[in-house]
């Protein structure tokens, strides 16, 4: 399992925290955390491999992330 913080730009408003929030959720294998402007924190069993799986996911539903801290535990 890999805990992982996303920095995101482009988010400004609760509508935003929903989509990425939808953007994340949909991942097989990953937990939701939370959701702030932003910013996301995430688990997922994809280990590592879920941060350019999450960049990619949050790039379709519009959004620019970068990869702050992924933790493998």
């Amino acid at each position: 399992m890999a805990e992982i913080t996303l920095q995101i730009d482009g988010m400004h408003c609760g509508s935003c925290v929903r989509r990425v929030s939808q953007a994340l959720a949909a991942m097989p294998g990953t937990v939701v955390k939370e959701v702030r402007i932003g910013a996301a924190r995430f688990v997922s069993s994809d280990g590592p491999a879920a941060v350019a799986q999450a960049i990619a996911a949050l790039a379709e539903a519009g959004y620019k992330a970068n990869a702050e801290s992924a933790q493998v535990s």
